[in-house]
């Protein structure tokens, strides 16, 4: 395996690091719209400008995620997929490292709303810095903006960049890597994971959460390759035994998990679904 893809993680920028330069960048995008001054119009843009700066670092991840992850599930799955995660630990990891990563950054995105308002803001005076001159140190042009854009409007847009990535891989056929192995070691991945949290196997609350987090990751890619989805009976993952898990997990809030289940999943309100699932996600 290429090594960027074992190493992806080790350039994972921190989901937590726009939060408090935002909040900041909010208040004064605030006051330079409802107090408009030369002053007031600096100063927000010498603040949303470090903060946008932040954000062109995850949407590079997400690109870097696009390229390498494939090389990932070449590794894992080219072969007998449960085989594979027992005898590549280390791999395996990484898998669930990608969905940790995927999924906190996608809870810190949704429960930060005011991103796009304030890339809006950034766009707009992207155009006023540039006729006067001040665009100098300006990394994130008009064109690399418009794609940043439409990166961080849609809600989960890591989770997205990495369904759409698998199933184009799965579709072109790019690595020799059948459907089956792949929907196999996804599967295998979320019931052992669901496992070690039901049985106690570990007493840190953050080790619990990382197992979460990669259960739920690997429940909606398996929904989104699978074509018969993840919520039917014939599914590999017991899905009434993940809900409730996460359902019943009080260490720590699982909130944003659930909603992932409900909101990026393809297959929950499929006829085939049980009600007894629907229910247990109403």
């Amino acid at each position: 395996m290429d090594t960027s893809g074992a190493c992806l993680l080790n350039a994972t920028p921190r989901e937590d690091e726009p939060r408090v330069a935002y909040r900041l960048a909010r208040y004064l995008r605030k006051q330079a719209i409802t107090s408009p001054s030369p002053e007031n119009e600096d100063a927000a843009w010498n603040k949303v400008l470090p903060a946008v700066d932040q954000l062109q670092e995850f949407y590079e991840f997400s690109l870097q995620l696009e390229k390498s992850f494939p090389k990932l599930l070449v590794a894992l799955c080219r072969d007998d997929p449960k085989a594979s995660l027992s005898n590549q630990q280390a791999l395996a990891k990484q898998l669930g490292d990608v969905f940790d990563f995927v999924l906190r950054f996608d809870d810190a995105k949704m429960v930060n709303p005011a991103i796009q308002n304030d890339f809006s803001y950034y766009r707009r005076s992207l155009s006023r810095m540039k006729l006067s001159k001040k665009d100098l140190n300006i990394k994130v042009r008009d064109e690399l903006a418009n794609r940043m854009s439409l990166f961080f409007a849609y809600p989960t847009p890591m989770m997205k960049v990495l369904s759409e990535t698998t199933v184009k891989f799965l579709d072109d056929n790019s690595g020799n890597v059948s459907r089956d192995n792949v929907v196999g070691a996804l599967g295998n991945m979320a019931n052992i994971c669901l496992d070690m949290v039901d049985k106690h196997k570990f007493s840190s609350n953050e080790t619990n959460m990382f197992c979460l987090r990669a259960m739920t990751g690997a429940i909606i890619l398996y929904d989104h390759v699978c074509y018969t989805g993840v919520f039917t009976k014939k599914s590999m993952i017991q899905m009434r035994a993940a809900v409730g898990v996460l359902k019943g997990y009080t260490d720590a809030s699982t909130d944003g998990l659930l909603n992932a289940l409900r909101f990026t999943t393809l297959h929950l309100n499929d006829p085939d679904t049980p009600g007894a699932i629907k229910q247990l996600l109403a």
